[in-house]
Order: C-alpha cells, then structure tokens, then sequence
C-alpha cells in the first residue's frame, strides 16, 4: 500500500486537477470536486509558478461555491515552505465563503518524500477559515501547530514520517469542541517524530475533545507504549473507532490492550502493519471479532535480522 500517495478525494468530494495553461477542458462545476492545485516546477508548464496558477485558479472558477482545496507541490522540495501556499490562501479569504476543506502537501513519493515536504504554521487557515470542517496536512519538517481555537473543525489528519512533539502538545492543548476525527502519523524519532507519550496526556485522559468518535495514533516507533497508554485511557470509552496501525506494533502492545480496558464497544480497531505472532492474532479474533469489532490485522511490517540476534523494525511511513 503507498500510504503516501495523491488524494482520491476530499470531504467525500472526488479530487480535481485544475489544469496547466496549456489543458483546455470543461471544468466541472465548483461545488462538485474537491480542487487539487499543484505546480510542479520541474514540468513543462511549471514558469506558471505556484502563486500564478492559485490565481489564476481564483480568476476562472467561481470560488464562491468551492468546497474543498488540495494543495500539491507548490515548488522545489527544499527551501519552499508551504507557507507559499497558505499566505495566499489566507489572503483570498472572502473569496472562499463555502470553503469547508483543505489539505496541504498531496505530493506523493515520486515529486518528494514525506520528510522533505517543508511545512510552516498552518494554524493561519483555522483563522482565516472558522467554518472549516477538515484540514489535512502531509509533512511533518518545521511543521508548526500552536494551540488554536476553532468551533466547527470536525476532521484534523497529520500525515508524517516525523511529527513534532510540539505539534502534538499544540493539538492536545486545543479548544476544538466539534472535532470527530483526529488522526497524527507520529513517526520516528531520525526524521523529526519527538513525541512521546506524555505528549498525548491531554488527549487520552478524555474530556478535551467531547465529540471525538475516531481516534488514530498511527506509524510510531513506539507503538506498543501508545497501545500500553491507550489502554488505560478514559478517551476510548467515548471512541467508536480506533486505529494504532503502521507502526512498530508486536504482541507486547497487543498484550496490552487485551489486559486494559473493553474495546469490544468499538465498531473498527486497526492494527494493520503488525509484528505480531499467529498465537496473537488469534487471541485478538476471538477477544473482539465476537462482539462485532471489524478487526484488521492486515500487512505484515518489514524487519530485518542482522544475523547477529539483533532484528530492525520498521515503521510503514518515515522517509
């Protein structure tokens, strides 16, 4: 699975190239796609510029009725911070009356990986936008998220290989009081994902983010000690989902959540990308699969032995 790869869609809205200088073609109407805005300076039509292609963006489609934004690549991976992206965005504010969702940094793997996507403050969006219903963001490097207020956020996703505790800390320290979903990639600790599981204090004692039905603490390095946390923690019993996947997750984790609180109240519990032994895939099936929980212990992770007793694991996303 490329864990990385360009959005389908947005806020259930099928994604949208809008088109280089030179691609003439019928533009659907604004309601209808989620807009995918990218400039890739490397292609033949890539002189535009990021700047110049959002404008002329803003100048051919009727933006008073366009709901969801996807940002792409915006330049060359190194040195152009996606504050490129979000200054302008900001500024044409009251041209976006209906904008409900947006997400920063759709690039995937083959324009620049995940570590290299240079990221800045985006809690600017949330300001300017107080009706916005879901912000995405790929990217973790120099990526910045201060405690923010905002009453009508409902999704909040980080996709990283790395995400800054002091991102984290930023999240959980927030007033989001409509938040449903929220899902943080915290990665490794080589590529910028310092968090620990302090860091999630705020977050797993319950009672920040009432609305929370979906929870996903995803493709850590330390993972068995979220499962070890989350455990415990009073935020679940609020939760109808969980996802733990992509990390470096084996039987002691799992032994973990079997031990702690009922999950059997869950409707989904993902914990694909494992390290887990048969003997405790099974155990998992029979604790939960019987009172109705869509279990998913798909995709076995990568490791490798050195030959000398040592054995690497390795997260699904972290480059």
């Amino acid at each position: 699975m490329d864990h990385a790869a360009h959005l389908m869609k947005l806020h259930g809205l099928p994604g949208c190239e809008f088109p280089s200088p030179a691609g003439k073609r019928e533009l659907p109407e604004p309601e209808n796609v989620a807009w995918r805005i990218s400039c890739n300076p490397y292609d033949r039509d890539g002189e535009e510029g990021f700047a110049g292609r959002f404008q002329r963006f803003l100048d051919t489609v009727d933006t008073t009725r366009v709901r969801a934004l996807i940002f792409g690549i915006w330049g060359e991976a190194y040195g152009n911070a996606s504050s490129a992206v979000i200054e302008p965005l900001v500024a044409a504010k009251d041209r976006l009356p209906a904008l409900e969702a947006v997400f920063i940094g759709d690039i995937e793997a083959e324009e620049a990986e995940i570590s290299w996507i240079e990221q800045s403050d985006v809690t600017p969006v949330l300001d300017a936008f107080p009706r916005l219903r879901e912000l995405g963001v790929r990217g973790g490097s120099n990526l910045s998220f201060p405690a923010v207020k905002h009453e009508h956020l409902r999704t909040l996703r980080f996709e990283t290989g790395g995400l800054p505790g002091a991102v984290v800390r930023g999240v959980c320290d927030s007033e989001l009081p409509a938040l449903e979903r929220l899902e943080m990639w915290l990665g490794v600790e080589e590529y910028g994902g310092d968090a620990s599981v302090a860091d999630l204090g705020g977050l797993l004692s319950g009672g920040r983010f009432p609305q929370l039905r979906h929870l996903g603490l995803q493709n850590s390095e330390i993972q068995d000690e979220i499962a070890a946390a989350v455990a415990a923690a009073p935020v679940v019993a609020q939760l109808a989902s969980l996802d733990l996947s992509m990390g470096i997750l084996t039987d002691a984790g799992a032994e973990a959540l079997l031990e702690g609180q009922p999950l059997t109240h869950l409707t989904s519990l993902d914990l694909h990308h494992n390290f887990f032994s048969e003997a405790m895939e099974q155990r998992l099936s029979d604790a939960l699969e019987p009172s109705g929980v869509q279990l998913d212990l798909s995709e076995k992770g990568d490791e490798d032995d050195d030959g000398e007793g040592e054995v690497w694991r390795y997260t699904a996303v972290s480059e």
